[in-house]
């Protein structure tokens, strides 16, 4: 087995915050609000309780062909998108590929329940013959990974991680393995999500696990606050360029962070709500922080999972305190689903975009609209961006989903 330095090459993303990652990442630290009220003639007259969410779709005008916009679900969409920007980021000549050393690892937490549920209409309104022959292409949970490993020629294989919230940080998770492992050269990696749909936001609300500040949508999610009641839905896609450390330094590539380590754990708990003691979820940071050879104590930087519901933002801390102690004190949080919404399959990967940016640039970004924090919570949280010291910095960002599902990713500066 070999044991291969992994490097982060290209970065990719398409938001509620903006079409692009740079833009995105500028949206970020300048603490803007990607969430804005939905405008869309299918929720007219349904009484949903919500009626905002973060919308990334919005971005999506001239970036597809014209059979790509009607012959892919928007997940695969979106993840087009993303991947195309992280593949021309990192400057890979695709003479140089090797197909069968090329991986996609990707992720959603629901795949193309907008094509589902709109073909469902399709049927009852007009009938089977009326059901486009793309539907089961299209409504496929590995759709997304099917689009990009036919953009680029990957024939090393093309997986689909579906955890839940968990699940494109699960995506890294096995990116940074395969590479490792010497099994791949390059690997596309990442999530996306296109769940806003009526139905969802329905099911959701009807959980009580979404806001529901309609008055005031930019300031809907508030990790860590006081007044924290729910999580914001959003859609978008990111993607990060995964490679060994020789096979990138061989191209003269940039090089914007090192991927050190991995876990994945599960809490064997509740179908919805996480473990309050958050141990299994320790555990995946401990894991991750092994595989990196690291100690708690190198951790400066933490992209927390933070969805803004009152139970998993404690939980999420109880995890963090009984990894890092004391410690904890001293580490730079950052939430910045405050700003996103929570991209369900697509979070983790997003997350882990502004996990390498903050590295790479050595700034954690603010965490907007807390105003009071919760005092069960007691850690560092920048509500401004705020400047990362010099030296070798370790960060790592978690992933927590519905059924368990716990993923953690560690990333070194390069």
């Amino acid at each position: 087995m070999t044991n291969k330095t992994v490097v982060v090459t290209g970065i990719g993303a398409i938001t509620p915050l903006a079409a692009t990652a740079p833009e995105t990442w500028e949206a970020l630290l300048a603490g803007k609000s990607g969430i804005t009220r939905i405008e869309d003639e299918r929720y007219a007259d349904l009484e949903i309780p919500v009626e905002f969410a973060g919308q990334a779709r919005r971005f999506l005008t001239d970036q597809l062909t014209r059979p790509e916009s009607k012959r892919l679900d928007p997940s695969s969409q979106l993840s087009l998108v993303a991947a195309r920007e992280a593949w021309a980021d990192a400057g890979i000549d695709p003479e140089t590929v090797v197909p069968e050393r090329l991986i996609v690892d990707w992720a959603t937490g629901i795949g193309g329940v907008n094509t589902l549920l709109d073909a469902w209409d399709t049927l009852r309104e007009k009938g089977p013959r009326r059901v486009l022959p793309m539907t089961v292409p299209m409504l496929m949970a590995n759709g997304p990974a099917a689009a990009i490993e036919m953009e680029f020629g990957a024939r090393g294989g093309a997986r689909t991680y579906l955890s839940a919230c968990a699940s494109s940080t699960e995506s890294l998770a096995e990116a940074y393995r395969h590479v490792a492992n010497g099994e791949a050269d390059i690997v596309i990696a990442g999530g996306a999500e296109a769940a806003l749909h009526p139905l969802p936001l329905a099911a959701f609300a009807s959980m009580q696990a979404l806001s529901r500040r309609n008055d005031s949508p930019e300031t809907a999610s508030r990790p860590y606050d006081v007044t924290r009641d729910g999580f914001v839905l959003g859609d978008g896609a990111a993607a990060l360029i995964l490679e060994s450390k020789e096979h990138a330094e061989a191209r003269g590539a940039k090089i914007y962070a090192e991927v050190a380590g991995s876990g994945i754990t599960s809490d064997a708990f509740h179908i919805t709500a996480p473990d309050p003691e958050g141990s299994a979820a320790a555990r995946a940071v401990i894991t991750a922080l092994e595989h990196a050879g690291a100690a708690r104590e190198d951790v400066i930087h933490v992209n927390a999972h933070a969805t803004s519901t009152p139970v998993g933002d404690v939980a999420e801390y109880h995890a963090m305190r009984r990894v890092f102690g004391d410690h904890l004190d001293d580490i730079v949080v950052s939430a910045t689903k405050a700003s996103t919404g929570h991209l369900l399959g697509g979070a983790g990967a997003i997350e882990a975009v502004f996990t390498v940016l903050a590295l790479h640039e050595r700034v954690a970004p603010p965490t907007i609209n807390l105003t009071q924090q919760d005092p069960e919570i007691v850690m560092d949280v920048a509500t401004a961006p705020r400047e990362l010291p010099a030296g070798d910095l370790l960060a790592v960002s978690n992933s927590f989903g519905f059924g368990g599902h716990n993923a953690v990713v560690a990333f070194r500066t390069a």
